[in-house]
């Protein structure tokens, strides 16, 4: 059965209204420690990211001011994604043009997001989440690019070419050492031969 399939007999724990009162009062009462999203009808907790994880977000973040300092990458945005803007996802970053979150609330709305990135954490809710989820979800809210550094695979994933039905058309995926090109309109080159010393 397809992810897209099994999507459709799945119903939702909660509606996204739930959900926010939820998640607000969790960061309350946290401090921000709890991350939580609603993706494919389902709550989830996103795990507080490690050293070499947030390493690698400013990895990127440096080569996006080196190439594009017109760009902004912003971090654990809040997004309302999927078809109708019905779930909500905290992805590690998100490249905007500059200021565009500015005078937005917690869960922006992803018009204008030209890519966004997840880096794999090391556990059980990785492989759905990250690799099988988050592609549909971001797609099927018209992002442009979505991003994955999976660490467990010692692979860098660009998915393109969004459709609100299947999430993305094209998936361009390469092994860390390798050189991938950020298509116009972010024209940006990345170099992973670094991330190798941040999955170790």
């Amino acid at each position: 059965m397809t992810v897209m399939a099994e999507r459709a007999l799945q119903s939702p724990q909660m509606s996204v209204e739930e959900f926010e009162r939820i998640a607000a009062f969790a960061a309350k009462e946290t401090d921000d420690a709890v991350t939580l999203e609603f993706v494919n009808g389902r709550t989830g907790v996103k795990k507080v990211a490690d050293g070499d994880h947030n390493t690698i977000v400013m990895w990127l973040a440096r080569r996006c001011m080196q190439m594009r300092p017109d760009l902004d990458l912003y971090q654990t945005q809040g997004l309302k994604v999927e078809q109708y803007r019905e779930g909500r996802a905290r992805p590690d970053a998100a490249l905007v043009p500059e200021e565009h979150f500015a005078g937005h609330g917690e869960w922006a709305d992803p018009s204008g997001v030209l890519l966004v990135l997840e880096v794999t954490s090391f556990d059980s809710d990785t492989d759905q989440r990250d690799r099988q989820e988050k592609p549909i979800a971001y797609g099927a809210a018209g992002i442009p690019f979505y991003l994955l550094i999976d660490r467990g695979n010692r692979t860098i994933t660009l998915y393109s070419d969004p459709d609100p039905k299947v999430g993305y058309h094209n998936r361009r995926r390469e092994a860390f050492g390798a050189k991938l090109s950020l298509p116009e309109p972010l024209g940006i080159e990345l170099d992973t031969e670094k991330l190798k010393q941040y999955v170790d």
